[in-house]
């Protein structure tokens, strides 16, 4: 086998320890790695990328169900208004954004490299927010008891869909901030609540693809097994690490790849 082919295997081990350890990473990790250690077409990639994160986040979502670290009422609040504001955004709002979205001199801003900017933003302002942390909380927070407001879970989920509409990403980096710091889940119980709301929207979406495009269905399982493995190992160390690091660990780990993407968008301009 060659060695270009078995690193791609590696890493989709790797992406099954981010998301069994983070509640996320998936699609941001998963299609760079099938388009450029795997050669697979990007657009072909966005749908294998769907199959990878949506089955994978389905086994840890199970894990963490087990352990009593999944919000169902959260989950079903929060993906309801979600999938709709990613359909209609899609559908409506993508189409309608002119390319280039603006000049500034002889400069154009193509539609692609704004859209990832934002996105990039939108991950930055998240790690700050996450890495900073808060002033010591109630008790109830720290017990993982959480207050209910039905009304602003569901406005987050449209707030996240909308965004998650634009960039064609977002996953984990987009709901677990939004379900820690907005809804107040514990971190632990954000994971396997991020984990079941990313199955759903990922396992949907590849399911408009299956028409679209051909399978290859021998590679797609082979490395869709690798990354479940991994989500159990993500889901191991999670146990051995405490809550503020963990959420701690996962804001730096969102700055850096948003720093990533906004110095790669630049120099392509």
């Amino acid at each position: 086998m060659d060695i270009i082919i078995i690193l791609g295997y590696l890493a989709a081990i790797l992406i099954g320890v981010s998301l069994g350890l983070i509640g996320g990473g998936g699609s941001i990790l998963t299609v760079p790695v099938l388009v450029y250690i795997l050669n697979i077409d990007p657009v072909l990639a966005t749908a294998y990328s769907l199959f990878v994160v949506g089955t994978t986040s389905l086994v840890g979502a199970g894990n963490y169900m087990r352990q009593g670290l999944v919000d169902y009422k959260t989950a079903i609040v929060f993906a309801i208004p979600s999938f709709i504001a990613v359909f209609l955004t899609r559908k409506f709002l993508v189409p309608w954004l002119p390319d280039p979205l603006f000049s500034i001199g002889e400069m154009e801003i193509t539609k692609n490299v704004g859209i990832m900017v934002f996105f990039a933003i939108i991950m930055l302002a998240a790690s700050y927010s996450m890495i900073k942390g808060k002033k010591k909380g109630s008790e109830e927070e720290e017990n993982g008891e959480v207050k209910f407001n039905i009304p602003m879970i569901a406005l987050e989920g449209s707030v996240v869909g909308v965004i998650t509409g634009i960039v064609g990403a977002g996953g984990g980096f987009l709901i677990i901030p939004a379900l820690v710091l907005l809804a107040r889940l514990p971190m632990k119980l954000a994971v396997g609540t991020s984990l079941l709301i990313i199955a759903a929207k990922s396992l949907i979406g590849f399911l408009g693809d299956l028409g679209n495009q051909t399978i290859d269905w021998q590679m797609l399982l082979i490395f869709t097994g690798l990354s479940v493995i991994g989500i159990f190992i993500g889901s191991t160390l999670s146990k051995k690490i405490n809550d503020k690091a963990l959420k701690k660990g996962f804001g730096w780990f969102v700055l850096i790849m948003g720093i990533y993407i906004i110095g790669k968008e630049l120099l392509s301009l």
